[in-house]
């Protein structure tokens, strides 16, 4: 018997389970298992979850061009991003782009916005960086933008923006912030992944690989922010990259979310 078949016979001999679980269970060994799988306590335990010869995480270079061409367009979900910027922007100004990938947004952005004289720096994992500076050497990508891998290493913040970053940071924003060189005036976070209870963290198939994504506590990541010393001074729900885990429907779909900071109360427009 092969293991397809034992898992089939245990999910639907068991009455306890509703047949889209059983479904969604059975799909991830299947050919085209789902976009999500699994729900774990942690991001330890979810990577301990990935089967072996499955690449675990998203430090490899199998990751660094999936939906590429997609992340530099721009999307419903970037003009609040985009609003921000344009209003907190100045020349001289250093922008740091966590989990900015290959400077997708810079890409995106620059199209709608005038981003000359504007230090754009991207930090990320090590094979994202090398790959963007080897993008940057052949000619591909602008050579005044800057990849560091540290936090500590890039140059000081007036603007953090992280952008799709929060489902993957396996550490409190508060680490990050405390690692710049200073801390910036404005935070702007998008896409952040959330749900009305306890956080769950599953299993994301990006291209080869399995990433832990966390679908965060919401109120638990409001009181979180509240910590860093900042204004809240918006939040915005994004319909459209609400998900559900395949494996698990029961716990409901998740809620995506972006939040601007700021040093200080935002004047009147």
């Amino acid at each position: 018997m092969n293991r397809l078949t034992s898992l089939a016979r245990r999910g639907l001999a068991s009455a306890r389970l509703p047949a889209r679980t059983v479904i969604g269970r059975l799909r991830q060994y299947g050919p085209r298992p789902p976009r999500f799988a699994g729900a774990y306590g942690s991001v330890a335990e979810a990577l301990a979850a990935v089967p072996p010869g499955q690449l675990a995480g998203y430090d490899h270079e199998a990751a660094t061009e999936v939906s590429f061409e997609a992340m530099i367009q721009v999307h419903l979900w970037d003009y609040p991003v985009l609003f921000w910027l344009d209003r907190v922007l100045k020349p001289g100004m250093t922008v740091l782009d966590a989990g900015g990938h290959l400077a997708t947004k810079h890409t995106a952005f620059g199209r709608l916005l005038n981003l000359s004289g504007i230090t754009w720096a991207v930090q990320d994992l090590p094979a994202i960086v090398r790959r963007g500076r080897r993008l940057q050497a052949e000619g591909h990508l602008p050579a005044h933008l800057r990849f560091h891998e540290d936090p500590a290493d890039c140059p000081a913040p007036d603007v953090l923006l992280a952008s799709g970053l929060l489902q993957y940071l396996d550490q409190p924003l508060s680490e990050l912030v405390g690692r710049l060189a200073r801390r910036p005036s404005v935070i702007l976070l998008n896409k952040v992944a959330t749900r009305d209870g306890p956080e769950v963290v599953t299993l994301e198939r990006i291209g080869e690989t399995r990433v832990p994504y966390r679908i965060r506590d919401h109120a638990q990541f409001r009181r979180e922010l509240d910590t860093l010393g900042f204004h809240l001074a918006d939040e915005w729900v994004i319909p459209d990259l609400s998900h559900r885990i395949a494996t698990h429907p029961a716990l409901g779909a998740s809620t995506s979310r972006g939040f601007a900071l700021t040093s200080d109360p935002p004047k009147a427009v």
